[in-house]
């Protein structure tokens, strides 16, 4: 999220899966459990997001046994998916607002027809 901008979904699921260390298929693995699927994710981009994610901090290598490395959400990663999640909630917030006052404003030029 870098900037304080949105991020991808790929960095969401893998930020919210690294609640556990894991490595890389376990992470392919649990992204795509904890998305129900929609979510599925290539070693290639994987692998690339990890790389970004390490650079800003979000995440860290935890083990590295020459093989496989497990990785872990870092207190920066923790701060970055809760700000997400909460930008998130705003803008259904927002949709679901923006959905009742036009209900509204739909009833009420309905009701002033009915009464001229």
């Amino acid at each position: 999220m870098g900037a304080g901008g949105p991020m991808t979904e790929a960095m969401y699921y893998i930020l919210l899966t690294l609640s556990v260390p894991s490595h890389g298929y376990q992470l392919m693995s649990a992204v795509t459990k904890a998305s129900w699927g929609r979510v599925r994710m290539g070693p290639g981009t994987l692998y690339g997001v990890l790389t970004r994610m390490e650079s800003e901090k979000m995440i860290e290598i935890v083990s590295d046994d020459g093989r496989r490395k497990t990785y872990a959400i870092t207190e920066s990663g923790r701060a970055a998916l809760r700000a997400e999640t909460d930008r998130l909630r705003a803008m259904l917030d927002d949709q679901e607002r923006w959905e009742e006052e036009r209900k509204c404003l739909t009833k009420s030029k309905t009701l002033r027809k009915l009464n001229d």
